[in-house]
């Protein structure tokens, strides 16, 4: 009998794989969204709210969880109140992050998934009560230089990294407060926006969906996997990890966002991205690496 392959039956490794994928696919998803340029970031919110609705309730059917799951929503006040909120937050998160693809912001929404765990810090210090220790203040002070060196040189702010680290930091907190579990919470969310969704599509005739060639259409069904499926990975992956490790590996995101921004997309990295960058490069890693414990570690010859 041949054993098993060490990576395969390791749950650690495993789960590295697929938070791994689910990063990766996040990454380069604005490629995905840079091929329907030719259809108004609205109209693409709408169809990546539909076929994740079909996507996540299908899922949720053969779990057997899909009547809970309605349940839960039209039982709770409190829940279906967390849940228009939230459904709101990702919504304009979504929105904002197709358009910043489809109009040459994406190296400026890439800063905005690095500032997001950041973000959450300070969320968690206002409405949590969490105390904030003095590594993370030294954390938020070097971005806070960055992100006033581009105001100063641009004349602006980043609102564009700005409002998709907040509304995503914001969204987190109403899904953390919210008693549903993270494909049921997706799941409900688009029940929330399908209306809307399919208000606006009749509104405007149907759309590219009715119009466009069969490529498009594939295209636009596509949005739900690309939605769904990287929020699946991410689940599996997350329950076999340490959450320091999640924390660390989300990293890969913005990263590849970034790198296809430049590289493939041909947004032009200026001096000031670069000092902006690398101030919040230097505040991510003041924030993840606890350099004390590692000192102490390297002593005791952990």
């Amino acid at each position: 009998m041949f054993r098993q392959s060490s990576a395969l039956s390791n749950p650690v490794a495993i789960g590295v794989l697929a938070a791994g994928c689910a990063y990766l696919i996040w990454g380069v998803s604005g490629l995905y969204f840079k091929a329907l340029s030719h259809i108004s970031p609205l109209e693409v919110l709408c169809h990546r709210t539909l076929w994740t609705l079909v996507l996540t309730g299908l899922a949720l059917a053969a779990r057997g969880e899909l009547a809970a799951a309605l349940k839960a929503m039209s039982g709770s006040r409190r829940l279906l109140g967390l849940l228009v909120l939230s459904s709101a937050l990702i919504g304009i998160n979504w929105v904002l992050f197709i358009w910043s693809i489809i109009s040459g912001h994406a190296l400026e929404a890439s800063m905005g998934y690095f500032l997001y765990p950041l973000a959450v810090v300070v969320l968690a210090r206002l409405f949590l009560g969490e105390k904030m220790n003095p590594r993370q203040m030294v954390a938020l002070a070097v971005v806070m230089v960055g992100v006033t060196y581009m105001m100063a040189m641009h004349g602006r702010l980043p609102w564009v990294a700005l409002t998709l680290a907040v509304t995503f930091a914001f969204y987190g907190l109403m899904r953390k407060t919210a008693p549903v579990e993270s494909l049921s919470g997706l799941f409900l969310e688009t029940v929330i926006l399908a209306p809307l969704a399919l208000a606006y599509l009749a509104w405007i005739g149907g759309g590219a969906f009715l119009e466009g060639d069969l490529s498009t259409i594939l295209m636009l069904m596509l949005a739900g996997p690309v939605t769904g499926v990287p929020l699946l990975l991410f689940a599996f992956g997350a329950r076999r990890l340490r959450l320091s490790t999640v924390g660390l590996m989300m990293y890969i995101n913005p990263t590849v966002q970034m790198l296809i921004a430049v590289f493939v997309f041909g947004e032009h990295f200026t001096e000031t991205h670069l000092i902006t960058f690398l101030c919040i490069w230097a505040g991510l890693l003041i924030y993840s690496v606890d350099v004390p414990a590692l000192v102490r570690r390297f002593r005791l010859g952990a």
